[in-house]
């Protein structure tokens, strides 16, 4: 379906055309929400000695774990971010990682979680009166988009306001629709149990700074990969621009929307950024080039500067994208709790599963057709390998079926 008119949407195979265009026309410097004061102390500058080992031994180890061998590009040098991953977002392979499983405070890419959980919820065009109790409990200092009492908005509004704004206040009302804050917490600690993203304690819904509300660029990334199934988290996180009431409201992800200092990055299309006293700065991001499709996430990079958590992110994504198919993994995401091995992967044995040397847990198996829903939103996991052409509105779709990314939609889109 066609994006409603004033909404941009900025999508995978992205043209070259397309993006020097957009580089050219990229916003003024936009104003980022003030970090809220924290009533939590901040973490340990240090990593554990050991971590989880969920996805492969090497990700539990503190420091840079990555294979480097003859053809394979030098990581970048001026990398301060406490914690990274970078990932192929279709095989699941880890590429390379720094303290993968360093439990951070995550700001509000805990919102992808959030999403995930509930976005199969309620219809985009369900409408919702809020109540001055719907508004209850924000935190001081929280990013709003700005949701008035009294006021009627769709679902879709809501999600808009999440995605693109950040807004504290939409997902205080989306979690009152799901019967409140306690309730939509359960949910999403459930969903984070379910994905097997057992770095994650939620606290609050939003990703505010909450005593014991950690997860990790890991964890993270799971719940990237798990949302990017629903076609609605797509479109939401993948929208530059769109009405909200009488107003026009743009996407803080600075590699989506662009920057004065940081370019519109080619292939982007989504996810989400964050940024909180405790937390720092945080980002996860998924893009797309030459039929290769990666995830990155980087957590509180030590330099602050100006958007240093994008430049660091399109580091290492220009990395990842140099290093695809060069580079042995040294681990995996690993996917969903209820996503059973086929019999034909589970005689597969280890040939199924990353390069050698990744300490994976075996084979990477290809779910059957699982839908998953409620708390579990683990959405379709189709056990269709290669790749279907869908023409739409004179775009090119390319629609990846591997297992978990069944709909992830690549396509070649006009500016």
């Amino acid at each position: 379906m066609p994006a409603p008119k004033k909404t941009g949407r900025r999508s995978l195979l992205v043209t070259s055309a397309a993006l020097l265009s957009l580089s050219v026309t990229a916003p003024a410097a936009l104003a980022a929400p003030t970090p809220p004061a924290s009533p939590s102390a901040s973490p340990s500058a240090t990593p554990p000695a050991r971590m989880s080992t969920v996805g492969g031994e090497r990700l539990g180890q503190p420091g840079t774990q990555v294979n480097l061998a003859p053809g394979v590009p030098v990581l970048p040098k001026d990398l301060t971010a406490r914690s990274w991953i970078v990932s192929d977002a279709e095989s699941g392979e880890v590429l390379a990682a720094h303290n993968a499983h360093w439990r951070l405070p995550p700001a509000s890419t805990l919102k992808m979680l959030f999403a995930d959980t509930l976005l199969p919820r309620f219809p985009r065009t369900m409408e919702h009166k809020v109540a001055p109790a719907d508004l209850a409990g924000m935190g001081v200092g929280s990013s709003v988009v700005g949701i008035k009492e009294g006021h009627t908005y769709t679902v879709r509004d809501l999600w808009l306001g999440v995605f693109l704004r950040s807004g504290n206040d939409a997902v205080h009302v989306l979690s009152a629709m799901n019967d409140g804050v306690a309730q939509t917490v359960r949910d999403m600690q459930n969903h984070a149990d379910e994905l097997q993203a057992l770095d994650t304690h939620v606290v609050s819904p939003d990703g505010y700074d909450e005593p014991g509300q950690l997860s990790s660029a890991y964890d993270l990334t799971l719940f990237a990969r798990s949302g990017l199934q629903k076609k609605d988290f797509r479109d939401y996180c993948s929208t530059v621009s769109a009405k909200f009431e009488s107003r026009e409201i743009r996407n803080t992800n600075r590699l989506l929307s662009g920057d004065t200092d940081v370019p519109v990055y080619q292939g982007i299309a989504g996810v989400k950024n964050g940024n909180t006293t405790n937390a720092g700065a945080t980002f996860t991001g998924v893009a797309e080039r030459n039929g290769k499709v990666l995830l990155v996430t980087v957590m509180n990079p030590q330099k602050h500067e100006h958007n240093e958590v994008y430049k660091e992110s399109a580091k290492l994504f220009d990395w990842g994208f140099q290093a695809a198919g060069k580079v042995n993994a040294v681990g995996e995401l690993v996917p969903p709790k209820s996503a059973a091995p086929s019999p034909a992967q589970s005689g597969a044995g280890a040939s199924a599963g990353p390069s050698a040397g990744t300490g994976g847990s075996g084979s990477r198996p290809v779910a059957g057709a699982t839908t998953g829903s409620g708390s579990r939103g683990v959405g379709i996991a189709a056990a269709i390998t290669g790749g279907v052409l869908v023409l739409l509105a004179g775009a090119a779709f390319l629609i990846n079926r591997r297992w978990p990314l069944p709909d992830l939609v690549r396509r070649r889109s006009r500016p």
